[in-house]
């Protein structure tokens, strides 16, 4: 190896080596939602180009994964697609762990379907119901017996996985409590999974957070939903989900603070871009923004270390966020 080469090989080794070993001011560690996760990544990658200094890890465990971990002091911030549950709130005050709970964007639950699939034209929650309760389990095992007008087709189902928020949610709003749901599903925690499976499979149905829906229109087809069998059929948007009118599919998302994390500067100017970008950036990766109020009153709530949930014994199913929010910050 002549002189140059030698020289050049050392040099790139050296910077490769120091990119490695960089040294940072802060590192923010945040786990979680699965559906959370597009917009807290979009958010944390706008935020790294003009703080490059600053360390962001974003994963993918669920949203209780998440919880999981940020109980235990693993991680500063936990992405949610619901709230903070009973039992996850008795072992935060066990663990000494405080938390601020901040409101970001709103997602409508997608209902879809494979393109193959010509039949279905919406669905009621009714539907949604006999397909997916305890009960159906080994029953209701084709789509004839959902609709006596749909074909006597084996019907596939997929949907989140137990660790999931959207799983509780979905589970809370179509079964009437949380957890509440068959067994024999294709189940995942990770959203492109079901995807993948729906979008392959002519006899599918699932659901998953809109985002996930909008990135992989091209494979699926969106299914509307009717409250009941006389009402409007809708299909999630910006209207229909900041309006109430999506109902019962329609959620607020969230992002858990640990309040010790809070209190480096850093952390601090990360919730701030935020709560700046939320808006912006739900639209750009498929989810709702919240009304411009809800992100003042949740910055409000982050600056003066409000700790604990709104939702402490209380329904996220049909919630106020605006009205949650102003009683509880005074």
């Amino acid at each position: 190896m002549n002189k140059f080469l030698l020289l050049t090989t050392v040099m790139l080794n050296t910077v490769l080596l120091s990119s490695c070993f960089k040294e940072y001011k802060g590192r923010i560690n945040i786990d979680g939602s699965s559906s959370v996760y597009p917009l807290t990544e979009a958010v944390a990658e706008d935020f790294r180009k003009e703080n490059s200094d600053i360390r962001i890890t974003v994963g993918v465990s669920g949203t209780g994964g998440g919880f999981k971990k940020f109980l235990r002091g693993e991680t500063d911030i936990s992405n949610a697609s619901r709230p903070i549950s009973t039992h996850e709130l008795e072992l935060s005050r066990k663990n000494g762990i405080e938390f601020i709970e901040i409101p970001v964007s709103y997602d409508g639950m997608a209902i879809v379907v494979s393109p193959k699939n010509s039949f279905v034209d919406y669905i009621t929650v009714a539907e949604l119901k006999k397909m997916w309760s305890p009960e159906s389990q080994n029953k209701v095992k084709f789509w004839k017996q959902v609709r006596s007008s749909w074909p006597n087709t084996k019907l596939n189902l997929y949907g989140a996985g137990t660790s999931s928020g959207t799983y509780d949610y979905f589970t809370e709003a179509i079964n009437g409590k949380p957890k509440a749901s068959r067994g024999d599903y294709t189940a995942s925690e990770d959203d492109n999974v079901l995807v993948q499976g729906v979008s392959s499979d002519a006899s599918g149905l699932g659901y998953f957070g809109l985002a996930y829906f909008t990135e992989n229109k091209d494979k699926l087809r969106l299914v509307p939903v009717k409250y009941n069998e006389h009402a409007e059929a809708v299909i999630p948007n910006d209207s229909t989900v900041q309006h109430g009118i999506y109902q019962p599919l329609s959620r607020p998302e969230f992002i858990y603070v640990n309040a010790k994390a809070a209190d480096k500067p850093y952390v601090q100017e990360f919730i701030k871009f935020y709560l700046e970008q939320a808006g912006k950036l739900s639209r750009e990766v498929g989810y709702i923004p919240l009304p411009e109020e809800v992100y003042k009153l949740s910055y409000e709530r982050f600056t003066k270390r409000i700790t604990g949930s709104v939702f402490e014994n209380k329904s996220v199913v049909g919630s106020n966020l605006l009205q949650l929010l102003s009683i509880d910050n005074k």
